[in-house]
């Protein structure tokens, strides 16, 4: 079989020619599965853009290797690489996610990337942005993208630690073992449980109070500590008692 080396030639010149032409493509932008209007769409290799309408939807000239960014003041913006494949689409999706409530904060520029007023100023940083990773995108510099303002976070943390040294704490209100013990556990609790006698409990928180570590157990003022501490006191209390009789 013979190959027509003219035909064969003209024929990927025709291919080759229409990959790089441009085409009108078309496309939605949508949140959540709801439309999102006034979206800015924008191709960095041409700086044609445009915007969605009430339906998300948008058209926009654009060819194989193109960049296009999508912008929004109040959602993370996006970029796209096309390819052939992309472009056959014709009609595709782009979802966008809606930014996080920042605090305001006062930005000074010097001088506008857009000075034709094509586009808003926010779509132009980012845009200037996104075209320098564009152009750069196969060389490395050991920098990270997008990375976050280490010094101006540093100055957040050192703000709430001042902040923190600045409230006073409350000063601990001394109360005495026997009041935590009374407002922990009723008298039905150390007559039933404990098995002491009405006459007894005053006695034996008094007991319980002499001990060193009953002042521990106020401090923490853990209900399980405090438990434990009347349990094992009241094993105490009960020898001594016996012994006593004894």
């Amino acid at each position: 079989m013979k190959l027509n080396l003219p035909v064969f030639f003209v024929f990927l010149v025709y291919q080759i020619g229409f990959s790089q032409s441009e085409k009108l493509i078309q496309g939605r932008v949508l949140c959540d599965d709801f439309p999102l209007q006034g979206i800015e769409i924008v191709n960095l290799n041409t700086e044609k853009s445009t915007k969605t309408d009430s339906n998300g939807r948008f058209s926009i000239s654009a060819k194989a290797e193109d960049m296009l960014v999508f912008v929004s003041e109040k959602y993370d913006y996006k970029r796209l690489l096309l390819d052939q494949e992309f472009l056959a689409k014709n009609n595709f999706t782009i979802l966008l996610t809606r930014k996080p409530e920042q605090l305001e904060e006062v930005v000074v520029t010097k001088t506008p990337f857009n000075s034709k007023g094509l586009f808003s100023q926010e779509a132009a940083d980012e845009i200037k942005l996104e075209k320098e990773k564009y152009r750069n995108r196969n060389v490395y510099d050991g920098t990270i993208e997008n990375g976050a303002d280490l010094m101006r976070i540093g100055g957040m943390i050192l703000d709430v630690f001042k902040k923190k040294k600045e409230v006073n704490k409350e000063p601990f209100s001394k109360i005495e073992f026997k009041e935590l013990a009374k407002s922990n556990y009723p008298e039905n609790f150390f007559i039933n449980t404990l098995k002491l006698k009405p006459e007894e409990i005053a006695l034996f928180l008094e007991f319980c109070d002499a001990d060193p570590k009953s002042k521990t157990v106020l401090e923490n003022a853990n209900p399980l500590k405090l438990m434990d501490f009347l349990f094992s006191k009241n094993i105490e209390f009960k020898k001594l008692a016996a012994l006593e009789k004894n």
